[in-house]
C-alpha cells in the first residue's frame, strides 16, 4: 500500500511542480467499489469498477481556475495543469480569495482492512446466501446488498501539502418481507470482519414477522422512538442545511446568528469527528488539511461550524479540515457527524412510553425550509405502535412534516449505544433517540 501511495504521490508531485501558476493544486480521489445486491430472495446483479478522478486548482494572483481528468497518464495530468493555469487566466478576480492551504502536521488514522479491500464475490455471495437461509425459515423474502470498497485520497499543493490516505468500507443492507410487511436491519464497518449476515438477517425477520397484518393509525403528533438510521436522518439534514460555513456566512444557516444560543433540547451533543473509533473517517480533507474535531452544538446551544479554506479566510481564521473538491460552490459540509450517546439502554426508550410510534427508517425525505431545518418524508420497512411500554403491532407507513430542531427539543432519552450510518463519504455516528414530540401528517396504504 505504501508504494503505491508513493506513485501516486509522485506522480501528482511532478505534475505540480511543473505548472506555470502562481500555486496549484492537485486532488486524486481513487474509487474501487465492489457490490452484490440480491432481490425476491436471489442475487440479481455482481459489479465492480474501479475510477479515479483527478482535480486541478491554478491560482494566478487572484485568479482560480479548475479543471478534472479521469485520465491519470502524464500527458493527460500535465494537460489537466495546463488547462487549469489557462482557465485561470481568464477568471475575474476573488477578493475573498486568500491562498491555498500551506502544509500542516497531520494525525495518522488506520481505517483499511485488507482483508475488505481483496473481498471477492463468491465471499459477499455466500454470505448472501447464509441470510437468505435465516429468511426463507420464516417464509419470507430478501432484498438487499452488500459492498466492500476501497478508497485513496492524494492531496498535493505548491506550498508543501503532500498526503495520501487509503481506507475501506463495507456495508450490508437487508429488508425481509411477507405479504403485508418488511423489516429492514443494516451495518457498516471498514472491515467486513464486523459484520453478521445472519444476525441483520434475523434482525429483519423479526421486524417483517412482528409488522404482519398492519393496522391503520390517526396522524398527528406521536411520542416516537427512533432507531439509528432514522436518527441518522436528521442529523444528516441538519449538516447539509446549515453546519457549514458557506450557508452561515451568507444568512441562511439555521445557525446563522444564533451562536451561543440554545437551538435544541439539552440533552443533545453534534460533533463532527473523524476520529471517532466508529466513523469512517480520512485524517485530511480534499485541501489536504488536517481535519478538526468540531463541537457544533454542545448541551442543545449552537457552537461553531466547519470550514475550508476559503470561508476561513473570509472571517481571519484556520480551515477546519472540511474542503471538498473543487469547484465546489457548496462550501464545507460535516462528514462525519456523531450525535453523543446516552445513558439509557434500549429498552428503557420502548419501556418508558406510554404510547408511541417506532419507527425503523426514513426514506424519500426532502427539504421543505432549510432555514427552519423543516423536512418531510416518510417511513419504511419497520414502523410500531408503541403501547404500556412494548410494541404492539406493526402500523402502516406513515409521512412526517417536520422541524429537525424542534424535534431535538423534545428529546427524552438517548441510547448509550452508538451505530454507524454510512452513505458514501457521509458517515453518521448516532444513538436512538426518544422524543416527545413527533409530527405525522399522513397515512398511506402500505
Amino acid at each position: 500500500m505504501r508504494d503505491e501511495r508513493e506513485q501516486y504521490l509522485e506522480l501528482l508531485g511532478r505534475a505540480v511542480d511543473g505548472s506555470p501558476a502562481d500555486q496549484t493544486e492537485a486532488v486524486l480521489f481513487l474509487d474501487q467499489p465492489a457490490l452484490t445486491r440480491f432481490a425476491n430472495s436471489c442475487i440479481h446483479q455482481n459489479m465492480a469498477l474501479e475510477d479515479r478522478k483527478l482535480w486541478v486548482r491554478s491560482v494566478r494572483g487572484k485568479r482560480i481556475g479548475t479543471t478534472s481528468t479521469h485520465l491519470l497518464d502524464p500527458d493527460s495530468v500535465e494537460r489537466a495543469i495546463t488547462t487549469a493555469s489557462e482557465i485561470a487566466q481568464h477568471q475575474r478576480e476573488d477578493p475573498d480569495f486568500r491562498s491555498l492551504p500551506a502544509a500542516k502536521p497531520c494525525k495518522e488514522l488506520e481505517s483499511l482492512s485488507q482483508r475488505t479491500r481483496e473481498c471477492t464475490p463468491e465471499e459477499r455471495a455466500s454470505a448472501i446466501a447464509k441470510a437468505i437461509r435465516v429468511l426463507g425459515k420464516e417464509n419470507l423474502t430478501g432484498a438487499g446488498f452488500y459492498s466492500t470498497s476501497h478508497h485513496l485520497l492524494a492531496v498535493v499543493n505548491s506550498l508543501g501539502v503532500r498526503r495520501c490516505h487509503g481506507y475501506t468500507t463495507a456495508s450490508f443492507n437487508i429488508t425481509a418481507m411477507s405479504d403485508d410487511s418488511a423489516g429492514n436491519a443494516s451495518h457498516a464497518s471498514t472491515d467486513m470482519g464486523d459484520i453478521d449476515p445472519q444476525g441483520l438477517a434475523r434482525t429483519a425477520s423479526e421486524k417483517a414477522l412482528a409488522g404482519r397484518l398492519p393496522s391503520e393509525v390517526e396522524p398527528g403528533e406521536y411520542c416516537v422512538v427512533l432507531e439509528e438510521p432514522a436518527v441518522a436522518s436528521l442529523v444528516q439534514y441538519l449538516g447539509w442545511m446549515g453546519l457549514g460555513a458557506l450557508a452561515y456566512q451568507e444568512g441562511r444557516s439555521f445557525m446563522s446568528n444564533k451562536i451561543g444560543e440554545r437551538i435544541t433540547g439539552e440533552k443533545v451533543t453534534i460533533v463532527d469527528d473523524p476520529y471517532h473509533p466508529k466513523t469512517v473517517g480520512l485524517p485530511f480533507d480534499f485541501e489536504g488539511v488536517p481535519k478538526q474535531r468540531v463541537t457544533l452544538i454542545e448541551g442543545g446551544v449552537a457552537r461553531a461550524v466547519v470550514y475550508d479554506s476559503y470561508t476561513a479566510g473570509k472571517e481571519g481564521r484556520s480551515s477546519t479540515g472540511h474542503g471538498l473538491p473543487p469547484p465546489n460552490p457548496q462550501g464545507p459540509f460535516p462528514l462525519n457527524l456523531v450525535l453523543e450517546e446516552g445513558k439509557a439502554g434500549r429498552k428503557e426508550l420502548l419501556e418508558s412510553t406510554k404510547r408511541g410510534i417506532l419507527v425503523t427508517r426514513f426514506w424519500y425525505t426532502r427539504m421543505v425550509n432549510p432555514d427552519t431545518t423543516l423536512i418531510t418524508g416518510m417511513t419504511r420497512d419497520g414502523t410500531f405502535l408503541i403501547e404500556d411500554g412494548a410494541v404492539k403491532k406493526g402500523i402502516r407507513n406513515l409521512r412526517f412534516t417536520q422541524n429537525i430542531l424542534e424535534a431535538l427539543s423534545h428529546v427524552e432519552l438517548i441510547s448509550k449505544e452508538l451505530k454507524l450510518i454510512y452513505e458514501g463519504l457521509v458517515s453518521s455516528v448516532v444513538p436512538a433517540l426518544k422524543i416527545a414530540k413527533f409530527n405525522f401528517t399522513g397515512t398511506t396504504e402500505f
